[in-house]
């Protein structure tokens, strides 16, 4: 890939990316959200054209139309939701299209049942092939996938987030997989958020941030820290490591929220923590740490398989979205556009949406009371509009955020969980929005923080909660929250973590 710039809409996801594949290498891809991992995935797989620059196979300029040039060419893309058929045999979704046939042209079943029997072997995969690939579980179903794209003589296999639903020993058997593949002389593309796994098995890593290419080099000699430090684009000092894992400082102030041993299968594993009236909390991690996720749990969105939520010292029965509402628990979401602002309704209407039950009498609502709130709301959080009555589509993005601030404030809640509040606005409004962290702290309200900035939890927060895979790996209190601490926190190798958890 060779000087590929990529846009949308005039927005640049890919600039000028320069990236280099070797024969016989696991090649990392990483960085954050919006790094342009997913788009370099789809140009290098045909599904989008590159604006600019070009692509390279074995030195020749080569230009993929769509998928199937990609595919023809040798690139072969494994799916982070493997794209095969569950109600179909094993066996023919292996050898999909590439069937062997008899004499007279027809599919030759006992053929297809011993060649895939023979290819999944080979992968460390032993199963029924005649059985539906729907009964198979996720780690058995990616290895198929996997199997496939090998089998089908890819020279490039691109693995876009190939473990995120994989068990241990589901891992190992990917891991020895991959390592065939490398033995074989072929190459690997490893889009992950794991850097356990990234050590584990990858040669040579490409870090993206905002677009850019900002190091590609052997993953031997560089330390964790620095890696981190590379995605997230902070400077990195040394620091002593940080061991505290225990609960909060104590205070003489009861918790208005607290959460208790927060686990979903593969999602969250027993996630704790406490939020006092006046607290801003941080929540850390890396991408797919379980941030959103632990939000999600706690404002009723993510069904849990275990754990508990108390709101003010009060338990209530199965919790849901409508308890945690009237538990006074606000979910600000990571993506507005498509899970917080109802872009063909009114700045008015979205303000008053969660409120209308507490602003009708008898079923009726009152237009004045809903008007007196909305101008209270829009003139306190600066809200730039036309009118109360403008689509809230056609607002900035700055100024759709302050909408869904207006909605949970409006609902007089005891704790808002914000998730990535300053993605995707401008300077000015980012300094306004951490300035209403800081009232709306003062006023009372409990503040559960998640963002990507290291900057941003270090200036805001009176604690910091560090994820990785789901489960809690440090606490930062106090002084303790500096950007060297929380970047050596999140660099932490996950067995030193579990080291210190035990």
């Amino acid at each position: 890939m060779a000087g590929v710039l990529k846009t949308f809409q005039g927005v640049t996801a890919l600039d000028h990316v320069t990236l280099s594949i070797r024969p016989g290498e696991v090649h990392a891809l990483i960085g954050g959200n919006g790094a342009g991992k997913s788009t370099l995935v789809k140009v290098l797989s045909g599904v989008h054209q590159p604006d600019a620059g070009e692509l390279r196979l074995m030195g020749e300029p080569i230009r993929f139309a769509n998928p199937a040039d990609a595919k023809r060419a040798g690139i072969a893309t494994v799916h982070q939701e493997t794209n095969l058929v569950p109600t179909m045999s094993v066996a023919r979704n292996l050898l999909l299209g590439r069937e062997p046939r008899g004499r007279l042209g027809l599919i030759d079943s006992a053929a297809v049942h011993a060649r895939a029997e023979r290819v999944l072997a080979a992968y460390g995969l032993e199963v029924d092939v005649r059985r539906p690939l729907g009964a198979l579980g996720e780690g058995a179903r990616q290895l198929v996938a996997l199997a496939r794209a090998a089998s089908a003589d890819a020279r490039v296999v691109i693995m876009d987030e190939p473990t995120s639903a994989l068990a241990h020993g589901e891992l190992e058997t990917l891991f020895g997989a991959v390592r065939r593949l490398r033995e074989e002389g072929r190459s690997v593309v490893y889009v992950t958020h794991r850097l356990e796994e990234l050590y584990g098995i990858c040669d040579r890593v490409t870090v993206l941030r905002e677009g850019r290419v900002v190091h590609t080099g052997p993953l031997a000699g560089l330390d964790r820290l620095r890696l981190v430090s590379l995605m997230l684009g902070r400077p990195f000092h040394p620091v002593e490591p940080v061991q505290h894992t225990g609960e909060p400082a104590e205070s003489a102030d009861l918790p208005v929220l607290e959460a208790k041993g927060l686990t979903r299968h593969h999602v969250l594993d027993g996630v704790s923590l406490a939020m006092r009236a006046g607290e801003v909390v941080g929540l850390g991690g890396l991408l797919g740490a379980g941030r959103s996720e632990t939000a999600r749990a706690i404002a009723g969105v993510l069904p849990v398989d275990a754990g508990q939520v108390t709101v003010a010292g009060a338990r209530s029965g199965k919790w849901s979205i409508r308890n945690a509402i009237r538990a006074g628990v606000g979910l600000v979401p990571e993506n507005r556009k498509t899970e917080g602002i109802v872009p063909t309704l009114s700045v008015r209407d979205n303000i008053a949406l969660a409120a209308l039950p507490r602003l009708s009498r008898a079923g009726i609502v009152s237009d004045a009371r809903v008007d007196s709130i909305v101008a209270t709301f829009m003139k306190r959080l600066g809200i730039k509009a036309v009118s109360p009555r403008q689509p809230a589509g056609e607002l900035s993005g700055g100024n759709q955020q302050k909408v869904l601030l207006a909605r949970w404030l409006a609902m007089h809640p005891k704790v808002l969980l914000l998730d990535e509040p300053t993605r995707g606005v401008d300077v000015a409004t980012k300094v306004e929005m951490q300035a209403l962290l800081d009232e709306l702290a003062v006023d009372g309200l409990a503040i559960l923080l998640i963002s990507s900035d290291v900057s941003e939890l270090v200036e805001n927060c009176d604690s910091v909660v560090v994820l990785r895979d789901g489960a809690i790996t440090d606490q930062l209190v106090g002084p303790e929250v500096t950007e060297d601490r929380l970047l050596a926190a999140l660099a932490k190798d996950a067995e030193e973590a579990k080291e210190a958890k035990d």
